[in-house]
Order: structure tokens, then C-alpha cells, then sequence
């Protein structure tokens, strides 16, 4: 008989590691809420017309794509099926897909919503997306993610406050992080500075290799892009960029005086780093111009975060980006975004051991059971355990002894209550700490004390 398994790229999640995801969702949606962001959850389907040419051609080949029910077959002449077009076949085949992020949908569902929803509209979402991807390491084809958005609000006050939650949500973990900010409009005025305004991926790519390669092989890397010698040489004070924010916001402003798009995007990070000043921050927050994720769609701000102790890539990231329904037919609804990286929080907290005691934590206390004299004793003390918060459990039969003490060390159960003839007549019980090994005849309430505190 074949041993079962599960598709590649997936996972199965123990009660301990549900614990600690848990953990991670539950802290950032208390975060989410604190600023006022609401929860919606959208299908694990959608329509393929929602989904197809929305994340370029390499994305279309990502999305997984649902088979029709019913005869499917029956809608194929005998010409398509003898010609093998296993796109073609999709096209006619699949009218669902499964979504390949938490963006589009949210896109569809204000479109779709417009006329209940209140603009500014501030969401957050938690669900798994799917990738039809090549699994490798860190890389699934199911995992979760855990956006916020916020649209309908041109404000740079929503840029301020998503920097705030991902320094609240960093802090509550415990995970120091490198907070990074940039703003496409910068990187746009750099291109138009030197007169290369086409050539904005190829600049950050380069400039962003600075400490692996030094100086130098950036300036070659340059050139073999085709930048012409004068442009490499106005590019030289922002490579060579250093010193606090305010100072690099000052040489922008020098480097960028003839650009009005790229002052624009110094007043911006301007704005945003003034009313950040205002209350202060825990983790570093740093302007890299290097930072060039999502070019292709963000147009403002654009945020990434690093973990400081540990090496990894980015563990959460977002931006500002216009016109994101006017895919659906809703024009000029601008929104800001950041996404937490769940699974990789998830290692991070797990290298640097850092989920509190409790975030993980099973049951309370055993009960032994000793059969059903005892059973009718014990069942009233669970019931109003269980009332007063206690996690307990009972064992269900009257196994022996040694079988009942090793089910509560495997699960890490920390206390066991044993309840025999003498302890009834007392009208007590005894409570064993399963590290220590002390054992104490205590009252009900006593027993209740001493798990809740």
C-alpha cells in the first residue's frame, strides 16, 4: 500500500508549531486593530478573469488553475483535444483559479463593495495564496500572508502610522529590525538627472551591490548598462550617499534641485520621517536608495524591513501604489500597503527562541483517572477549572499509572492531579508538578490558585 504524503511545496503544522503561528497572527491582527484596520477574508477562488494578466505573463504561469466540474470533455471538439494545447485547454477548461496573493482580490472586493464602503477604507486580511511555483527552501507553494491597506487616502499620515505598526509588532516579538524607506519618485528623478530615465532598475541594482563590490566595479557595472560616463559621474554623490536621513536628505535635495518629480519625493519622505519624529520609534529607520522592490507598481513610499540578528531576507514590505482598481473599472483610487512575511517571522522567532512561555502553551494539568468512583469526583472539579480558565484534561480510561504520567510528559503537560479514595474523603486532591516532582494535597480552590498564578 502507498504511504500517504501531501503535494510538494506544502506543509503540515504541529499542535506546538500552530501554537506559535498563532502566536505570530494573533499579534499582528491585536497591531492591525489598534489603528483601526478591519478584517475581511475574500475566497481561496477566484474567477480566472479576476485573476489572469494582473502579475505579468511570468505570474499568469504561477497561478494554479481549477478544472471545471462536470464533463469537461464534453465541451471539446475532437480537433482541440487531438492538438495538445495544454493552454488553450486551460482557457476552455478552468474558469477558477486559486489566488496567487491578498491584493487583487481586495482590489475586486472594492470594486465590487464600493457602494457599502466608507472611503478611507482600512483592511487587513490573513489568508494563505497559492504559487505554482518551484519549491525550494523558504519558498512554498502554499503559505500565508498578512496585508494591510489602506485605500481611498492620498495622506502620507497612512505611510507614518504602517511604520508605526511594523515597529509596534517588531517590538512585541522581541526581533530587532532595520526598518528601510524610499520613494519611487526619487529613483525617477535620479534616472531623469542624469538623463537615463529607462535606466532606474539597472542604477538601484548597481548602486545596491556597493559593499559586496566596491566603488569601483559599481562604476563598471554602470557602463556595461550603457550609462555614459557624465551620468556615472552625477551619480556619484547619491553612491556614495552616507551619513544620518537629514543629511541624505540634503544632498538629494542639491543632486535632485533640477527634477521636479525627485524633490517631490524627498518632500515625501520628508513628511514621513518628520511625524515619526514626533513619537518615537524603537527600531532603526533608515532611507535606502537602494531599495527598489515593486517598480513596477509602486509609485510613493516604498517600505522593507530586516531583521537585525539573524540572516534572512526581508521579513515584511509594502508601498504606496496608485489606480490599484482601475483594473476592475474604478479609477484613481490611490492606497498604501504592507505585508508581514509570516513564515519567515516564524523562523526568525524560532533561531532567536523568542515565543514567550505562554504563547505556547497546551494543557494545564491531568487529571489520573482511576475509574468511575473516581470519574464522578473528578468531572464537576474539571468543569469548574475549566471556568476559571485552567486548560485541563482528563484521561479517559483507567490505563495504568505509568501510562498516565508519561502522556503528560510527552505533551508537557506541567501539573498532574491525582485523585484516589483517601483524597476524596478529604474532599482534595493531589497535585504533582511533573518538573519538580513535589506533590501537594491541596484544596480545589488551592489547585486553582496555583495553576492561574
Amino acid at each position: 500500500m502507498q504511504k500517504p504524503s501531501i503535494p510538494k511545496g506544502t506543509r503540515d503544522f504541529s499542535p506546538e508549531e500552530m501554537a506559535k503561528r498563532n502566536y505570530i497572527f494573533d499579534t499582528i491582527k491585536e497591531v492591525y486593530r489598534l489603528y483601526g484596520f478591519r478584517q475581511i477574508e475574500t475566497p481561496a477562488m477566484e474567477n480566472l478573469s479576476t485573476l489572469m494578466g494582473k502579475y505579468g505573463e511570468e505570474g499568469d504561469k504561477l497561478l494554479f488553475k481549477i478544472l471545471n466540474s462536470g464533463d469537461v470533455l464534453s465541451h471539446f471538439s475532437e480537433e482541440e483535444l487531438t492538438e495538445k494545447n495544454s493552454l488553450k485547454f486551460a482557457g476552455k477548461a478552468c474558469e477558477k483559479g486559486l489566488r496567487y496573493d491578498l491584493t487583487v482580490p481586495f482590489a475586486r472586493y472594492v470594486v465590487m463593495h464600493r457602494n457599502e464602503i466608507t472611503f478611507p477604507f482600512k483592511r487587513f486580511q490573513i489568508q494563505p495564496v497559492w504559487r505554482a511555483d518551484r519549491p525550494q527552501k523558504g519558498r512554498y507553494r502554499e503559505f500565508f500572508q498578512c496585508d494591510a491597506d489602506i485605500v481611498g487616502s492620498d495622506s502620507l499620515i497612512n505611510e507614518v502610522e504602517l511604520i508605526q505598526i511594523i515597529d509596534e509588532v517588531f517590538c512585541r516579538f522581541g526581533i530587532r529590525v532595520c526598518v528601510k524607506l524610499n520613494n519611487r519618485k526619487i529613483l525617477s528623478g535620479i534616472a531623469e538627472v542624469i538623463g537615463q530615465p529607462d535606466k532606474i532598475t539597472d542604477i538601484t541594482v548597481a548602486i545596491d551591490k556597493l559593499d559586496k563590490i566596491g566603488l569601483e566595479k559599481v562604476n563598471e557595472e554602470l557602463a556595461s548598462k550603457g550609462i555614459d560616463q557624465q551620468a556615472i559621474s552625477q551619480l556619484q554623490p547619491i553612491i556614495l550617499l552616507q551619513g544620518t536621513n537629514g543629511e541624505k536628505l540634503q544632498t538629494l535635495k542639491t543632486v535632485l534641485e533640477k527634477s521636479e518629480t525627485g524633490i517631490k519625493g524627498v518632500e515625501e519622505i520628508e513628511f514621513i520621517l518628520n511625524k515619526l519624529e514626533l513619537s518615537s520609534l524603537d527600531n532603526e529607520l533608515e532611507l535606502d536608495l537602494t531599495l527598489a522592490r515593486g517598480l513596477s507598481y509602486y509609485t510613493g513610499a516604498i517600505i522593507e524591513v530586516k531583521a537585525l540578528d539573524v540572516q534572512i531576507g526581508s521579513i515584511t514590505g509594502g508601498g504606496r501604489y496608485d489606480n490599484l482598481t482601475g483594473i476592475f473599472g474604478l479609477p484613481d483610487v490611490s492606497g498604501v500597503g504592507i505585508s508581514f512575511g509570516a513564515d519567515r517571522i516564524f523562523d526568525v522567532l524560532n533561531q532567536l527562541d523568542l515565543y514567550p512561555k505562554d504563547s505556547i502553551k497546551g494543557t494545564q494539568v491531568l487529571f489520573v483517572n482511576f475509574g468511575e468512583t473516581e470519574e464522578v469526583y473528578i468531572l464537576p472539579i474539571i468543569a469548574k477549572m475549566r471556568k476559571a480558565g485552567i486548560c485541563t484534561e482528563i484521561y479517559p480510561e483507567a490505563a495504568k499509572m505509568k501510562k498516565q504520567m508519561s502522556y503528560a510528559d510527552v505533551n508537557k503537560i506541567p501539573y498532574v492531579a491525582i485523585v484516589g479514595e483517601n483524597e476524596m474523603k478529604e474532599g482534595k486532591l493531589m497535585l504533582k508538578n511533573m518538573d519538580s516532582g513535589e506533590q501537594k494535597l491541596v484544596s480545589v480552590d488551592e489547585c486553582i490558585n496555583v495553576l492561574l498564578g
